[in-house]
């Protein structure tokens, strides 16, 4: 019977690749909240940075799902397509803010946005 150790944990991010893979969860929301689960789930137990920021790009990119959600429900009475169209310009300019503010190391908190990741 062969056993094998357990894997070493990931080495810590460097402060540049910290905020690298943070900006990148904000910019990611432009294609939608995969991009902030996968670097959050890969990354945030090496930079506390990145943790940070993915949960923050995370937590609006599903408040933006749910928006869509809601707009797609109302665009049987026309109000539903202008909704998801307003959500659409608003996420990509508060995903763009949110890359720039992180690869310059600042925080960026979303003017809206559902916390329901801690």
């Amino acid at each position: 019977m062969s056993t094998t150790p357990p894997a070493a944990p990931a080495a810590p991010l460097s402060e540049a690749d910290d905020r690298q893979y943070a900006s990148f969860a904000h910019l990611g929301g432009i294609i939608g909240f995969l991009p902030a689960l996968i670097i959050w789930l890969v990354f945030k137990d090496r930079g506390a940075f990145t943790n940070v920021e993915a949960k923050e790009a995370l937590n609006f990119q599903i408040t933006a799902l749910i928006v869509y959600v809601v707009g797609s429900i109302l665009s049987v009475i026309l109000i539903g397509a202008f909704i998801s169209l307003a959500m659409w310009i608003v996420s990509i300019i508060f995903s763009i803010q949110g890359f720039l503010k992180a690869k310059d190391g600042v925080s960026y908190r979303y003017p809206f946005a559902i916390r329901l990741i801690k």
